[in-house]
């Protein structure tokens, strides 16, 4: 049985590959800035900003973050200690224990959102037409 031949990218799909490097490099940074503004941890910041949506099993915060769940009890620690977020009952199976975000939490994670410049300088310069075919591609290659 033949293997299928790797055929090698072309110019335009290397150069697409490149900027969307580029891109998140440079997201990456500003959410490190945005969180260090708020004495944070990029870490910290990511786990926050999922607290905002609502309260989650330690777990299901560790497969979202892509880490161990012992590390997602560490920073959860920390951002209780801030008084950020809280451990509570899940209402759904009193044995387990969610994570959630305090008042303060979800204040801390809008001015979060709101303070990523480079993820929101650009996008003012397209029209909203442009936007949504962005946003289209985009969801198009994460759905691929």
């Amino acid at each position: 049985m033949a293997t299928p031949q790797k055929t090698r990218p072309d110019e335009l799909t290397m150069e697409v590959v490149g900027l969307i490097g580029e891109v998140v490099a440079r997201y990456h940074a500003d959410y490190e800035e945005a969180a260090a503004g708020h004495a944070l941890t990029g870490a910290q910041a990511k786990l926050l900003s999922l607290l905002s949506l609502g309260p989650l099993p330690m777990r299901k915060l560790a497969q979202k973050l892509k880490c161990e769940p012992s590390n997602v009890t560490g920073i959860v620690d920390r951002l209780e200690s801030r008084g950020l977020a809280e451990r509570r009952p899940d209402p759904a199976d009193r044995r387990v224990k969610v994570a959630a975000a305090t008042d303060e939490g979800r204040r801390v994670a809008r001015e979060l959102r709101h303070g990523l410049r480079f993820a929101r300088e650009p996008l003012v310069g397209l029209s909203e037409e442009e936007r949504l075919a962005l946003r289209d591609l985009l969801q198009r290659m994460l759905d691929a």
